[in-house]
């Protein structure tokens, strides 16, 4: 029998890791400032290109462009689409293209949800459609243009701020009421309004302009606007209802503000009556507090299961209570250190306790609203003290408000930019403190507190702890979100932040806050909760 000579590995051929380590390397070197997630295709050599697209680093937007993949969801083209939309625009137009008025207006009052179309004037247009991933488009219009403003999100060409309004679609005013208020809202100088009406004549905006005032609660501003037009010899007919309408809230007396600060007022007005429609429960007064905190304490377990795991965290039953009973220490035992897991069910422990002395507060008098805002961040800094303390985060990381963008995974929302923060957190916690009824603080609190996304992580903990503590002034049972309705609970906050209907959501804490507390663990095929009497008063000892 021959002798059988292994075979030799050839030096000279690199491992399939080796090769993706040098794809990946090539890849590093255009992502060297951390910020680029886009790039044409000619930028990586073909095998380098092919390789990260099929181990998943690259994903094709359309022939000729790439972007970060992130594999089976829709974040890294959500993250991803408006540096992609400068990018292909500036190769295609150069300098010659703006966003229309009505795709410039969302941009400059705030709104940087990825819309399903945005429209761009340019020159050298051909007024079709292409196509871009999950159901979004560009259509490039064929027209003259004016002089763009300066870059109003992710470098965006965009109509000046008066031009854009001036130059609005009439059905506009309507499908997107709360972008158009919360502009005219940020206008300091109306003769920047007047002085583009006169030297275009714009006489059909001027009477839409000067009616949107009126019914804004501004109307010196509409009277000067017509009187102006007027005396240069201009013929205007007031619009009486361009919202086609009714507006929720006027912009009084007081000075202008940024548009964050309209929009949060407005969404809080325009959704609050959909909250009571669905929330029937009447609230109640607690009587015996210590009983109510006994109860909240007897659902941690439950709490901190289904809260964690909804964040993606992988605890069980076993590791929440040793975390709860001290078994858990970091400081002696290397496992506990490096356990991600096991730090967020300590952390999601502290924030707990945290909001239960909140809790306590509230029904020994004090006003939730006032509460959550002295404690929301004291909730955030526990939710990761231990992560700081192992040193698995930078101490930094505990000094409040993020300061920088930040992207939902499978959402078309995105946040409040982080420079807005500062106004719309002002501005949401005086909606709270204005609101008397609870189950609206609840629902519109939890709601806008993650809409707004105001931490650099923990916003959705953070935001049912508020919740909770907004129901317990209304003698409603702490109340949890199960893991096995996540789906439903993160397409009913979709459905809000995105098309504006609070009802689902509202639906579906009315809901939960009248079932028992499920299990710490997922439900099986087939069982169905409990519930308890819809008028649900404090529980019981």
């Amino acid at each position: 029998m021959p002798e059988v000579v292994p075979l030799k590995a050839n030096p000279s051929v690199a491992a399939p890791n080796e090769k993706l380590e040098k794809s990946l390397s090539a890849l590093k070197k255009l992502t060297s400032d951390g910020a680029r997630r886009v790039f044409k295709t000619a930028e990586i050599g073909r095998t380098d290109r092919e390789r990260l697209v099929k181990n998943g680093f690259l994903k094709e937007v359309m022939n000729g462009w790439l972007m970060l993949a992130r594999t089976g969801d829709s974040t890294s083209w959500y993250s991803s689409y408006w540096e992609f939309c400068r990018s292909y625009l500036d190769e295609r137009f150069g300098d010659d293209w703006v966003l229309s008025p009505e795709s410039t207006i969302p941009l400059l009052a705030g709104n940087t949800n990825v819309p399903a179309q945005i429209v761009v004037q340019a020159p050298n247009a051909n007024n079709l459609a292409v196509k871009l991933p999950h159901d979004t488009s560009i259509f490039a219009y064929k027209t003259k243009i004016p002089t763009a403003a300066p870059a109003a999100f992710a470098g965006m060409r965009v109509y000046p701020t008066v031009e854009a309004i001036c130059n609005a679609a009439p059905n506009f005013w309507s499908t997107n009421k709360t972008d158009m208020v919360a502009l005219l809202g940020s206008i300091r100088d109306r003769s920047s309004i007047l002085k583009v009406l006169l030297g275009s004549g714009k006489t059909t905006a001027a009477g839409r302009i000067a009616g949107a005032y009126r019914q804004l609660g501004k109307p010196a501003i509409a009277d000067e606007i017509v009187a102006t037009m007027k005396s240069a010899d201009y013929q205007v007919r007031e619009e009486a209802d361009p919202f086609r309408g009714v507006v929720e809230i006027t912009l009084g007396a007081g000075k202008p503000v940024a548009p964050v600060v309209t929009r949060v007022r407005l969404m809080w007005a325009q959704m609050r009556d959909a909250v009571l429609a669905v929330f029937t429960a009447e609230p109640s007064k607690v009587d015996d507090i210590d009983a109510y905190i006994d109860a909240v304490n007897e659902r941690y377990t439950s709490d901190a299961y289904h809260s964690l795991s909804i964040e993606g965290y992988s605890v069980s039953e076993e590791l929440i209570e040793r975390v709860k009973k001290g078994q858990w220490s970091p400081e002696t035992n290397e496992g506990d250190k490096k356990q991600t897991d096991a730090m967020a069910a300590k952390g999601y422990q502290l924030a707990f306790d945290e909001a239960v002395k909140s809790v306590r507060r509230v029904l020994e008098g004090a006003d939730a609203a006032t509460v959550a805002e002295e404690d929301h961040l004291k909730w955030f800094r526990a939710l990761f003290q231990p992560s700081i303390a192992a040193g698995l985060l930078k101490a930094e990381r505990l000094s409040g408000y993020r300061q920088h963008f930040i992207f939902i995974k499978n959402s078309g929302h995105s946040p409040t930019a982080w420079e807005s923060l500062p106004d719309a957190m002002e501005t949401f916690f005086e909606c709270i403190r204005e609101e008397k009824d609870p189950r609206v603080r609840a629902v519109l609190g939890h709601f806008l507190f993650t809409f707004i996304h105001p931490l650099p992580d923990g916003n959705g903990r953070s935001g049912r702890f508020l919740m909770n503590v907004m129901l317990a002034e209304g003698g409603y049972p702490w109340t949890i979100i199960p893991v096995d309705r996540r789906n439903e609970y993160m397409q009913a906050l979709e459905k809000a932040s995105v098309q504006g209907d609070i009802t689902p959501f509202a639906q579906f804490v009315a809901d939960c806050a009248r079932l028992e507390p499920p299990p710490p663990r997922r439900l099986k095929a087939g069982e169905v909760q409990a519930e308890i009497p819809e008028a649900a008063a404090a529980p019981s000892p």
